[in-house]
Order: C-alpha cells, then structure tokens, then sequence
C-alpha cells in the first residue's frame, strides 16, 4: 500500500487563515498525562484526539515537534488521556500554561501502571504508546487502549479559540 503522495499544490493561504478555518471546527478537550523516572508527573492539553480502530483498540493524538514534553512523551511506554467534562475549562487552561505546577491541588488516582488519572474528567484511556508518526510539524501519538473507563457528563467544547459547554 502506498502511505504518500505527491506534494499538493501551491497553497493560497497564510498559516493564520488555516487556524482559523481549523478553529471552526468543534473538539473535545484532553490532558494527556504520564509519568517520569523520577516519579513526577507531566501532562498537556490538547483537543487532538480521535479514535482509531476498535479491534484493536487504538486512539491517536498529535504534539509539536517544538513542545517541551516531545522526549518525555516518546520515551514513555504509557500515558492517560483524560477527557474533561463542561465544568474543566480550568484545569484546560492550566495544562496549556508555562511555568506553573499544574498538579499543585489537583486530584488525581494512579492508573495500573502507575500513569496519574484526573479526578472528576468524563473518560480516560490509559495506553501504551504504540508508535509514532512524524507529519508536518506535529508527532501523531498511536496508543493502544489497555484499560479506560467514563462517567458520562457533559463535554468540554473548543471552538474558535474558546471553551465552552455543550447543553
């Protein structure tokens, strides 16, 4: 099977005309979390995840090639993605924010592997980090489902570059 094509045509647009269109289209809101070596934790938010394949069970999610976290995420064997809930927008805000502890008072449980679980959050997967693909300027993360669980609640939305709830 072919996995690439030629080149597309000489595009019309600048990158902010493409953010702005990709920002008219409504996602859900995610904090991948992980742990490292030393026992502390890392996590990110992100609005880039999608399912994969039922059988087996694989989502993906994608991570600039510039992020801080890059090492950590594609050295780990595990990571969380925790899915937030309308009334989360908070905690969004603080995983997408430089030079602040976002654990500090957060709640959280420790998955099987030892990978931390927000509290309160609409669904998680924990996954084992199958593999990665470089695209572009991202790193598109294939994990496996090992485990996951939800509390269905309302979800947390991000369109135009602002958070909201849907209901």
């Amino acid at each position: 099977m072919n996995t690439t094509s030629p080149r597309a045509e000489e595009r019309s647009f600048d990158t902010a005309h493409f953010r702005q269109a990709l920002g008219q289209f409504a996602t859900g809101v995610t904090i991948i979390t992980t742990r490292l070596a030393d026992g502390s934790f890392r996590g990110l938010t992100a609005s880039s995840f999608n399912s994969v394949s039922l059988e087996p069970p694989l989502v993906l999610w994608s991570l600039s090639n510039g992020a801080n976290s890059m090492p950590i995420f594609t050295g780990n064997s595990h990571y969380v993605i925790n899915v937030l809930n309308a009334e989360q927008a908070h905690l969004a805000k603080k995983f997408a924010t430089r030079g602040i502890d976002p654990w500090q008072g957060l709640e959280y449980e420790l998955s099987r592997t030892g990978q931390p679980i927000i509290k309160g959050v609409s669904a998680w997967f924990e996954c084992h980090n199958r593999s990665r693909y470089p695209e572009g300027d991202h790193v598109i993360f294939v994990g496996e489902v090992e485990f996951c669980a939800f509390s269905p609640s309302p979800p947390l939305i991000f369109h135009s570059g602002q958070f909201a709830g849907l209901g």
